[in-house]
């Protein structure tokens, strides 16, 4: 259930979705890719080869602005297909957050593309969050099936995602460098839209295009250290696979969570907000964060003028219920519903950038300071929908679910606290 924009009349809430979609429309692949793409035509062909939650809608521009014959191959996730044309440039839809057989088939075609480019042609990689499970192509020894199975455990286990990335690459011959690799013989070039703390290209989508310094000794510690029984199992298939060396090239990051965050900044200063960052980078578990922020804005409601705390970064669940419907930021939310406990003045997003929190239909959620008394009228207990992972019911409840529909970019999670001393209880 989603409240009508008509039914909100100007409120707070109002402006919060508004500034979720101006940081959303900063990174929009229809923004950020035009003024970086090539403007000369290759003697052969431009080869667009993309994953992840943006991959068709960057398709769609790159097939809109290259000059000269233009094909290719993208995945992304079910849902996210694009509208626009993408000319002879292929959308292949497949599972998120878990592998399926259209991630391997895509996997399978990507590499024979690359392998087929020549000096002639340029390679142009479009990545962004999410395509580490849309491409799914094995190391030689191990099945499909049981890589499946280990992204279902770590992404139960809360890892966050530079972990699950390392043991991605370590069991991937597309990961890591691996594409780049099969297309070595061409002109390459890598555009991507960060969904990771520290904006690193090898942990974007896996890294298919950027090298990689393979180490396996690391990836089986890291499976060992979230429990993961059969760890060694994969060690002696890990050791023999075959050495990926991705040659240099222009790779870029074309957007990130600090050029949404900063379009929302200047958005609320605008509007009369002093904007207080508290960073682009944040990690760790969502319900812990949310203590932090009540915190936060606790203090800040002690404090002259309006202000928004601006926050951005991935935070984790971890899941003990796993038929529990909710995603981090609504976990987020509900830990800081808790802790603010009804404190007058202060309101509160908190969406993922792609339009999906977690596995549900919702970007996010949003809480006022009459949230908690409303969800206990209704007979909701907040701490027990932590307790069960199951925080996408009692959102649902309130009418305060925040629904999208996929954006067709991911640079992770936006939330803004609006804090406004001179709202009286």
């Amino acid at each position: 259930m989603v409240r009508a924009v008509d039914d909100m009349n100007g409120s707070n809430r109002d402006v919060l979705e508004h500034w979720f979609r101006v940081g959303v429309e900063r990174c929009l692949p229809r923004t950020v890719l035009p003024p970086v793409l090539p403007q000369d035509p290759p003697v052969g062909r431009n080869i667009v080869l993309g994953a992840g939650k943006a991959a068709a809608a960057m398709a769609a521009v790159a097939h809109e602005r290259l000059r000269g014959k233009t094909v290719g191959l993208v995945v992304t996730r079910y849902g996210h297909g694009e509208t626009a044309s993408t000319g002879n440039i292929e959308v292949v839809e497949a599972s998120h957050p878990v592998p399926d057989v259209q991630s391997e088939v895509a996997a399978a075609r990507m590499l024979e593309l690359a392998a087929g480019a020549t000096p002639d042609d340029r390679v142009l990689f479009m990545m962004s969050g999410g395509g580490s499970a849309l491409l799914c192509a094995p190391i030689d020894g191990v099945l499909a099936e049981k890589k499946r199975a280990v992204t279902g455990f770590l992404l139960h286990s809360g890892a966050p995602i530079q972990d699950m990335n390392c043991v991605r690459k370590h069991l991937s011959r597309i990961k890591g460098g691996g594409l780049a690799h099969a297309a070595s013989a061409a002109e390459l070039r890598t555009f991507a839209i960060s969904d990771v703390v520290g904006d690193a290209l090898t942990d974007i989508a896996s890294g298919p295009s950027v090298h990689y310094e393979r180490d396996v000794a690391t990836a089986i510690v890291v499976l060992e250290k979230y429990g993961y029984a059969g760890a060694r199992d994969f060690e002696s298939a890990m050791l023999a696979a075959d050495v990926i060396d991705a040659p240099l090239h222009d790779a870029r990051v074309v957007a990130n969570a600090a050029m949404a965050l900063a379009a929302i900044a200047r958005e609320a200063a605008n509007q009369g907000w002093t904007p207080v960052l508290l960073g682009d980078d944040l990690e760790g578990r969502a319900l812990d964060i949310g203590r932090a922020h009540a915190g936060i804005a606790r203090h800040y409601r002690s404090q002259p003028g309006r202000h928004a705390l601006i926050s951005g970064g991935e935070l984790t669940v971890e899941v003990k219920n796993t038929v529990g419907r909710g995603g981090p930021n609504l976990e987020y939310l509900a830990s800081l519903m808790l802790n603010l406990d009804g404190l007058a003045g202060v309101e509160a997003i908190a969406c993922d950038s792609d339009g999906i929190d977690g596995s549900e239909d919702n970007a996010g959620g949003y809480i006022g300071p009459d949230s908690l008394e409303r969800a206990r009228t209704l007979g909701i207990d907040p701490g027990r929908l932590l307790e069960l992972n199951d925080t996408y019911v009692g959102f649902e409840a309130l009418g305060d679910l925040i629904v999208t529909g996929p954006t067709l970019t991911n640079i992770n999670d936006i939330r803004v606290i609006l804090v406004d001393p001179a709202q009286e209880a």
